[in-house]
């Protein structure tokens, strides 16, 4: 019970009323002391009466009016006179005086704790206002253990009430909160408890339905959460049964291409110059179709090999990706340029560099092509002394909203029907294990560009 959030605000609010009432007490010990020495003093005031009706009492009745007082004897201040109006034997000396006339809030509260500190009866003087305009001053003195009496039973009343209160407040405040708060946050953990268990079912996703704007913001943002796990889950599944499908594929077609391998040695020795010219580039096609397979590409369950960095000259990779996307669409008005110095050496893994800017160009020229008009993809590229940067643009249509925002997101950022969404994913994961970066240049409907930065030496990236 104490260790939960309705038990520990129960104990904190009784605690807390009762602070509340302590506060209260003291001041009200003060104000009773106030109210028993003014009554004592009425009291006295009005046997001194009897005195003023006759000059003479009789010894019997004065001493009972002073018991009825509660006080000793009784002193009037009238017409600048003091004057003894009743008396009686004190039984020991005057320890303290008490003037209730301009006495302040800090004073009467002092002497009203001093007085329950006190346990011993003491012989006070007391002075105040006569009431009705009954003189100027009026003085008693009398005891202080009635009064002490009185004061313990009054603060006993006023805890034993305050204990009540608390109690009844504190109860009613449990239950207030645990309707309007526990109970929320406990449907909450209910809910995570339920989505933990089964994570992939979108019907355990939580709806968000509290009126509290701070639960409500809870609930809004686990709904966010869940909803960007479950959809990741689910896309980790499909990348998982990819994986698989692609592991048996490669296995097959690495066979075949294998097989396809072997003719190419009797195709480079054909009399027609076409086919001794793209011979080469056919052997090359099919060997790197083989390394792809070999390596088992797959997102959704081997990762890419480390790259096996060598130093090649950039211009040459270049013009094989082109010359092989040049031949894929040649009935379509696509025209290609280069910008590669000659001389530009970069170091990198050569299959996997072809790899990512041949996906670049790809994507470029399905664009152009399905958008049915002329356009022209270009490739440069330049040298810093900490990076290699490598730049695919093209006159294209853009990227629509979507692409742009699963832009490398497998399976989410495909741009024409029929896409798969991996180029991009793949490219960047190629470009990641250099320790580079591909970014996004721009996308517009005058075209899209995409840079590709390579870490010289130690550079690095943020």
């Amino acid at each position: 019970m104490l260790n939960t959030l309705s038990g520990r605000f129960l104990i904190l609010t009784i605690i807390f009323v009762m602070l509340a009432e302590v506060l209260i007490f003291v001041p009200s010990v003060a104000r009773f002391r106030e109210e028993f020495y003014l009554s004592h003093l009425e009291r006295a005031q009005i046997a001194s009466l009897t005195l003023l009706a006759n000059d003479m009492l009789d010894p019997a009745l004065e001493a009972e009016l002073l018991t009825n007082a509660g006080v000793y004897n009784v002193v009037l201040y009238r017409d600048e006179i003091r004057q003894l109006a009743l008396s009686s034997p004190i039984p020991e000396m005057v320890s303290k005086a008490y003037d209730l006339r301009d006495a302040s809030a800090y004073v009467l509260i002092r002497d009203a704790l001093g007085r329950i500190l006190e346990p011993d009866n003491e012989i006070v003087r007391v002075m105040g206002t006569p009431v009705q305009q009954g003189g100027l001053v009026i003085e008693v003195t009398m005891g202080t253990d009635g009064l002490r009496k009185a004061m313990i039973a009054y603060g006993l009343n006023i805890l034993g009430l305050s204990f009540v209160i608390s109690i009844v407040t504190a109860g009613l405040l449990f239950f207030a909160v645990r309707r309007l708060l526990v109970r929320p946050i406990e449907k909450l953990v209910e809910n995570m408890q339920a989505y933990a268990a089964e994570p992939q079912d979108r019907r355990r996703i939580i709806r968000p339905a509290t009126s509290a704007v701070e639960l409500r913001q809870a609930e809004e943002a686990l709904h966010g959460l869940q909803s960007d796990l479950t959809q990741s889950l689910k896309q980790r599944e499909r990348l998982a049964q990819l994986g698989e499908a692609v592991a048996k594929i490669s296995h097959d077609l690495r066979n075949i291409l294998t097989s396809a391998q072997l003719f190419t040695d009797r195709i480079e020795s054909s009399e027609d110059p076409l086919v001794r010219r793209l011979a080469p580039k056919l052997e090359g096609s099919i060997r790197r179709a083989v390394s792809l397979c070999e390596n088992t590409l797959s997102f959704g369950r081997a990762e890419e090999p480390a790259p096996m960095i060598s130093r090649f000259a950039l211009a040459n990779l270049v013009g094989d990706v082109i010359e092989a996307e040049r031949l894929a669409d040649q009935d379509h008005p696509l025209s290609y340029a280069e910008d590669i110095p000659a001389g530009l050496m970069i170091s990198a893994d050569a299959e996997q560099m072809f790899r990512v800017i041949s996906n670049l160009v790809r994507n470029a020229r399905q664009a152009i092509v399905a958008s049915g008009q002329p356009g022209e993809i270009a490739v440069s590229a330049s040298e810093t002394d900490t990076h290699w940067l490598i730049r695919v643009s093209d006159t294209g249509p853009g990227l629509p909203e979507k692409a742009r925002t699963h832009l490398f997101q497998p399976f989410q950022g495909n741009v024409r029907k029929g896409g798969a969404g991996l180029g991009l994913a793949i490219a960047q994961e190629l470009v990641k294990g250099h320790g580079g970066k591909l970014d996004l240049d721009y996308s517009t409907d005058q075209g899209s560009a995409f840079v590709i930065r390579l870490p010289v030496g130690g550079a690095t990236f943020s």
